[in-house]
């Protein structure tokens, strides 16, 4: 059960660090821009747009690295649920190789 819920809260983190990357533009022409109009940049606006995007992203992807190493022990390991390995060589008759016992003889060896 919190194996499954795990996977749910991984799912939901990476669309959203998705989303949070596309909207950030490199070259200055993201979400940042749009916001910090001529006045807004004097005020910091566009500065607080990218610190916000920048912690975001950051907690985002420290956020989803926690919960995949705390999903790994999430992992029901005992054979009762449904995880069962089925012996593929059942049915499957095995033989061992016979040995020779003859010793060689140089003639063999030629």
């Amino acid at each position: 059960m919190s194996y499954t819920a795990f996977l749910i809260l991984i799912l939901i983190v990476a669309i959203a660090l998705i989303l949070i990357v596309m909207v950030q533009n490199p070259k200055g022409g993201g979400l940042s821009s749009s916001f910090g109009g001529g006045g807004a940049q004097s005020l910091g606006g566009v500065q607080n747009t990218n610190n916000f995007l920048d912690r975001t992203t950051w907690t985002l992807a420290i956020a989803m690295f926690a919960l995949i190493l705390l999903a790994n022990f999430a992992i029901p390991r005992d054979g009762d649920n449904n995880f069962e390995l089925k012996n593929t060589l059942d049915g499957i008759e095995t033989t061992t190789p016979v040995e020779n016992t003859t010793p060689a003889t140089n003639d063999s060896l030629k």
